[in-house]
């Protein structure tokens, strides 16, 4: 079984404070397991988390215009 993570871990790693993770995991916005009162995250689902929401960069610095 992978090891889980508690949310002053997730944060350290993430670099925001418990206060957001709380208020992240109370909106359902990060992935997480409450096994009773306690909340724990699964380091392979934020990850997969985290990439579905990087932005892919442009190629070039300047938008590309088409006039029609």
């Amino acid at each position: 079984m992978e090891r889980m993570l508690n949310s002053a871990e997730i944060a350290e790693k993430l670099g925001l404070s418990v206060s957001t993770i709380r208020k992240w995991v109370h909106f359902g916005f990060i992935p997480h397991v409450k096994l009773g009162r306690a909340v724990r995250f699964k380091e392979k689902d934020v990850e997969a988390w985290i990439e579905e929401r990087t932005e892919k960069g442009r190629p070039t610095l300047a938008p590309e215009i088409q006039w029609q």
